[in-house]
């Protein structure tokens, strides 16, 4: 069964720091949620209405983080391991050509907040990401998904009086080693094991295990982690990537370098934060 086909998402405004996320959520899902249904959320979009972030232009990197930029990515993963992990072409072109001031400060953010083992990833380093914001902003991971997720299924019975399931979701993988979870990732649902960071991603993506976004909490309901993984990647795909899936991505759209995208540009794009899943519709044996 795909999921794709009974996943419906929702565009609502671009999240900005400061939004009432809930009141966001509530006012685009009003008429079109039954009970029982299951909402995923982009932790993403979630970090960003928080205030979440860290401007990197403020940072003052360090010797190490240096090291990071100036080698480690532009010779380590540009001639060595984006093979290895059977990275795309141009992704590869990106590590070769990585820029070392601003990905100096991006790296030092990285050892901070991450520690030095995820600081070793070529993205997303323990989750921090500046895909889909503006300037020198990158993301950090929500410090509690399980009380977003709470908050918002309260918040949808309360304004709407519908009783759904919450997922908070992020693009990040999962690899699966048969009934075996793991990613580099903090934070993920119970049941998926986070550890390693960069050893965790180089294992997944070198063996070519099955791979799959990555749920951070559930509300409302219990269901097996293989399945919740299934819904996480269901939701991702109808969901799209936004302005991108790489700040590379993002500053190529807009015809800006890294650092160039304003709010505003940002503002102007189609951004469906929300996926919603008929519950009716799914398989009953992986729903209790």
């Amino acid at each position: 069964m795909k999921l794709t086909r009974v996943a419906e998402a929702v565009e609502t405004k671009y999240w900005m720091p400061g939004d009432d996320y809930v009141k966001h959520i509530a006012a685009a899902l009003d008429g079109r949620i039954k009970d029982d249904d299951i909402v995923t959320v982009s932790e993403k979009a979630l970090s960003t209405s928080k205030g979440h972030m860290i401007d990197e232009s403020k940072v003052q990197p360090g010797f190490l983080a240096t090291v990071l930029a100036r080698l480690w990515m532009r010779i380590i993963w540009g001639y060595f391991l984006g093979q290895v992990c059977h990275l795309k072409q141009e992704n590869i072109r990106r590590c070769r050509t990585y820029p070392v001031k601003e990905g100096s400060a991006h790296k030092q953010v990285a050892l901070w907040h991450a520690g030095f083992l995820s600081a070793l990833l070529w993205g997303s380093e323990g989750g921090i990401d500046a895909s889909n914001l503006p300037y020198s902003y990158v993301s950090l991971t929500l410090e509690n998904p399980q009380q977003a997720a709470e908050e918002i299924r309260s918040g949808l019975t309360q304004k709407l009086g519908k009783k759904v399931t919450v997922m908070i979701v992020d693009t990040d993988k999962t690899y699966s080693l048969g009934g075996f979870h793991f990613t580099h990732r903090p934070n993920p649902l119970k049941g998926i094991h986070s550890f390693l960071g960069f050893l965790a991603y180089v294992a997944g993506r070198t063996l070519r295990l099955k791979r799959r976004s990555t749920p951070l909490a559930l509300a409302g309901a219990k269901i097996d982690v293989a399945f919740a993984l299934e819904l996480a990647e269901a939701a991702h795909r109808c969901r799209g990537s936004g302005a991108g899936p790489t700040v590379w991505d993002m500053a190529d759209r807009f015809g800006v370098d890294v650092t160039g995208v304003t709010w505003r540009m940002l503002q102007g794009l189609r951004h469906m934060p929300i996926v919603v899943f008929r519950r009716e519709r799914l398989p009953r044996a992986h729903l209790r």
